[in-house]
């Protein structure tokens, strides 16, 4: 499996990687250990997980993830050879995460959860902390293809009572690099104005420069393209796009609206970002030009993502064995400009109704 530069790091990682969301809850301790097992087997050398995780987010079981990588690692004595990346939650009123409070993008938030992280995963260092989602009131997942009132900022250094400044956020990860906590500092669910605002501040010398942004990006929803790809490419910051497969929309199995026993739409009800107006058709319609291919809709829609020139890794997911290696499977695909031109063909009709 190829290996891609971290935007500006001299760490190298592998196209594909390994997303653990689903540990702790829809999969057990035993599942969550094969799936590394074949990942890094398969030549994977990157696993993300947050802080957050399993989702759905819930007090009794936040934290597991990090606990079955941890516990992964130690019966492999492998720590030097998996590159993590783990996350802190953006500002938020669940009070679990701190034990007795809500929790924001300041010092005593951040230096809590890494501490919490690094337990759990048993390890000295992270070697990639990511904000999960920013502070201020923005649409989730920054980059939406409509956008209604956005909370006014007090001025262009400033921010809204309450708010914690960027500059004052990253100068936490500054303290946190110089600790040796974590090696890199990235952001997530980010828009084209954070990212800009925080290498800002960084060449400022407030702290460490971003290496990597982690995104939505798939079939149906291609609005990093709009501006935040050339951010990346000129700033020289990896993208991770998360959710290939649009949360098993693009996997063909709710197609005509089937809801399957055990999946995630039919267990946690949380699909809406991909149950828009319209997004059923376009869901199908992608599905069926994947099979007009010869090719599972799965595969051909993480083979699309990965594909991408402005893709450093794709974070993949599964619950399943099979699932992983069709996953897996799909960084050996040769895309071709005939598959291209049809992708583009219906994204120039029906753009992107999923954000």
């Amino acid at each position: 499996m190829h290996k891609r530069r971290l935007g500006r790091t001299d760490l190298l990682v592998s196209q594909i990687c390994l997303g653990s969301m689903t540990w702790g809850q829809q999969n057990t301790e035993a599942e969550g250990h094969a799936q590394m097992d074949l990942a890094f087997e398969s030549g994977v050398n990157f696993i993300d997980t947050a802080e957050l995780y399993p989702i759905p987010p819930k007090a009794e079981t936040q934290g597991r993830t990090e606990k079955i990588i941890g516990s992964w690692m130690k019966a492999n004595g492998n720590r030097d050879k998996v590159i993590i990346a783990s996350k802190v939650v953006g500002r938020t009123g669940n009070i679990w995460f701190r034990g007795d409070r809500p929790s924001k993008l300041a010092r005593a938030d951040i230096f809590d959860a890494v501490e919490k992280s690094l337990t759990k995963l048993g390890t000295d260092y992270i070697d990639l902390y990511q904000i999960h989602w920013p502070e201020r009131d923005i649409p989730w997942g920054a980059n939406p293809t409509r956008v209604g009132a956005v909370a006014r900022r007090a001025d262009t250094e400033g921010a809204p009572a309450g708010e914690t400044p960027i500059a004052e956020t990253l100068g936490v990860f500054d303290e946190l690099v110089k600790a040796g906590k974590i090696r890199h500092f990235g952001l997530s669910n980010e828009s084209s104005w954070g990212v800009m605002r925080f290498l800002g501040e960084a060449d400022k010398g407030v702290g460490p420069r971003p290496v990597s942004l982690q995104n939505a990006y798939s079939l149906v929803n291609r609005t990093f393209e709009v501006n935040l790809a050339e951010v990346c490419e000129r700033e020289q910051i990896a993208f991770l796009p998360y959710s290939p497969l649009a949360q098993g929309y693009l996997t063909g199995k709710y197609d005509h609206g089937a809801r399957p026993q055990g999946s995630r739409s039919q267990l946690f009800n949380r699909g809406q970002r991909y149950e828009t107006p319209n997004a059923a058709q376009v869901l199908l319609e992608y599905n069926e030009l994947a099979r007009s291919f010869g090719m599972e809709p799965a595969l051909f829609a993480n083979a699309y993502v990965s594909s991408r020139p402005f893709v450093t890794s794709n974070i993949i997911g599964a619950t399943a064995i099979w699932q992983l290696e069709m996953a897996l499977s799909s960084a050996e695909v040769r895309w071709t400009e005939e598959m291209q031109k049809a992708i583009d063909a219906v994204h120039q009709r029906v753009g992107n109704p999923c954000p």
